[in-house]
């Protein structure tokens, strides 16, 4: 008996026969529970099963109304219309758990789960926002992404994908007054008191146009002088419907949109969808594609850090750094654009291996590369980690347990400065991972000095990563011959009028994959990612989720700078490293 299906069956000896097992593609533990007992399954698997799953690593929606022609044993049952999905991460197991609530009619709801994880409350908001489905008991359900004057909920079925399908945009004198009104600051809105207290209470917009935010984020601050009472955070400006978007591109089409939710990532964004979709379509990669994965994953980790290194330094007053550290990044992206054509958005992972092999020239590059870069870490850390003023502005600032860190959701770096050897590189190897030696740095302060630390040590041990893909770079072809690989493959096009017929659909109209879901989570740059990905047997993905780390990263911020200074933010949000196109999507 799998680990997977004893939890299964614990389940249904607990809760009874309404508990519905389900196969997926990529083997997750999944069931179909009833909404009446779903709380109850919920705090079940968090508080009182052994190894417990503390962490919700997603919640989402599926709008199940236009299921046509699938075999799908749900679409034969009565309510479900929709289907909201808690993902659930177990530490302990190293495994995780799907379940899937059933809710009938056209407006449905369930009940929160705020109290049993305070990372719900977005995850929620956000399910709201898009599929219109409600939450009972939620302190402050209101929409997340979307402008609260907006019309419908985008990701049901029924809501248009393109501006070309709606009416042209007005705004007549009347509207534009009515929504100035609307941009009115009334704190009780927000969740925030009018003051009731013996001091004065201030309330400032720091953002969204703020440097210190790294985008267009709004950060609304209750201050008593310059201390930080509370505050909330209001997102979705950077918000362009990607998971919509791919209900509408085919599976092959839509890599280029991958590349622009973490943009500092590059391939890692093509990595993780591309994992979900070879688990959905069965599809085997050669040894020579996973190592080159790897490597430019690896690049990508390095530039990526080296912009989030820079900005951090930039952000608590020190203002060199960045121009070095960005000089740095241009280096690694003179190897990108050599080998993919691209530097920031690349688009070159491919169904099924890559656009092309790796050109001549290549191993001379990443030797430089390797030669010249670990002095320059090397002085870095004198300048930036070993700078008094700079540890004074990080030490015992924004800190959060081990506990807190997984309560909210947190991955990556951010939950290896908490003491927990956590990588899924390490424990769930993806891409041939397992073959390579590098070690996951920790800390245990929590704080933004630690999380500092953890990302600069994750870079010495990329360039160890890179240099065993160097020195061990595998012969054979760039890409599967598995049929559905994209684009197809041309060896026997000129054949038979067949083989000709079938790459021509290939090309035009892209790969037809099974029915089926799968889910390949990869360690990015910024922590846990991946793409929940749902075929309903076409040629175009029937539900695509974007599990973005830097989502629940950032609802984080409330809760560990209260009681710190307007300063002190500016390194809590440096420190959290995230892509504002990660959180909204």
């Amino acid at each position: 008996m799998t680990e997977s299906s004893s939890v299964l069956d614990r389940l249904q000896s607990v809760f009874g026969p309404d508990i519905m097992p389900e196969a997926t593609k990529d083997g997750i533990a999944t069931a179909t529970v009833p909404a009446t007992a779903a709380r109850d399954i919920l705090r079940y698997l968090k508080k009182e099963i052994e190894s417990p799953y503390e962490m919700l690593y997603d919640l989402t929606a599926i709008d199940e109304r236009s299921r046509s022609g699938l075999p799908d044993p749900r679409r034969s049952r009565p309510g479900n219309d929709f289907t909201v999905i808690y993902h659930l991460l177990s530490f302990g197991r190293n495994e995780d758990i799907r379940i899937k609530v059933p809710l009938d009619g056209d407006y449905p709801s369930i009940r929160s789960i705020t109290d049993i994880w305070p990372a719900a409350d977005w995850y929620e908001r956000e399910v709201w926002d898009m599929f219109g489905i409600g939450f009972d008991g939620h302190p402050r359900l209101r929409r997340l992404l979307m402008p609260d004057y907006w019309q419908g909920h985008p990701l049901r079925k029924e809501h248009a994908a393109r501006a070309t399908e709606l009416e042209p945009f007005t705004l007549p004198d009347d509207l534009e007054e009515l929504r100035q009104k609307e941009l009115q600051f009334r704190p009780e809105e927000w969740g925030l008191k009018k003051n009731l207290r013996d001091t004065d209470v201030m309330f400032l917009n720091l953002g969204p146009q703020h440097p210190g935010t790294h985008g267009l984020l709004r950060v609304v601050l209750e201050l008593d002088g310059e201390e930080i009472i509370a505050s909330v955070l209001d997102i979705g400006y950077h918000h362009r419907g990607a998971e919509k978007m791919g209900e509408r591109q085919s599976w092959h089409t839509y890599i280029p949109y991958t590349d622009r939710i973490d943009y500092l990532g590059g391939v890692m964004n093509n990595l993780a969808y591309v994992l979900s979709v070879e688990k959905l379509a069965g599809i085997e990669v050669p040894d020579r594609v996973k190592v080159i994965r790897v490597m430019l994953c690896e690049l990508f980790r390095i530039a990526s850090h080296l912009v989030w290194y820079g900005t951090f330094a930039q952000d608590v007053g020190a203002l060199s750094p960045v121009f070095y550290m960005f000089t740095d990044r241009e280096r690694v992206f003179d190897i990108i654009s050599a080998v993919c054509g691209g530097r920031m958005h690349p688009n070159w992972f491919r169904i099924g291996g890559l656009a092309q092999d790796l050109p001549t020239g290549w191993d001379r590059m990443i030797t430089e590369f390797l030669d010249y870069m670990p002095a320059k870490i090397a002085e870095y850390d004198r300048i930036v980690m070993g700078n008094r003023i700079f540890r004074a502005r990080t030490k015992g600032i924004g800190c959060y347990t081990k506990d807190e860190a997984i309560e909210w959701g947190v991955t990556g770096p951010g939950l290896r400065a908490c003491g927990l050897e956590w990588d899924f590189r390490k424990k769930r190897p993806y891409s041939g991972y397992d073959r390579f030696e590098f070690d996951i740095p920790t800390a245990v302060n929590g704080d933004c000095y630690d999380r500092g630390y953890v990302r600069v040590e994750e870079m010495r041990q990329s360039l160890r990563i890179i240099r065993q893909c160097l020195d061990n770079m595998p012969e054979g072809p760039y890409k599967a011959s598995h049929p559905l690989t994209t684009p197809p493959l041309k060896e026997y096009t000129m054949q038979d009028i067949e083989t000709l017929i079938g790459h021509f659909l290939g090309v035009s109209w892209g790969p037809v994959m099974p029915p089926g879901e799968a889910s390949v989570t990869i360690e990015a740059t910024k922590g846990a990612n991946s793409y929940y990905l749902i075929s309903d047997g076409s040629i175009s993905p029937y539900r695509v989720r974007i599990r973005a780390p830097s989502f629940p990263h950032i609802q984080m911020v409330p809760h560990i700078c209260r009681g710190l200074m307007i300063p002190d933010l500016m390194a809590i949000l440096g420190s959290i490293d995230f892509v504002l196109a990660d959180v909204d999507r």
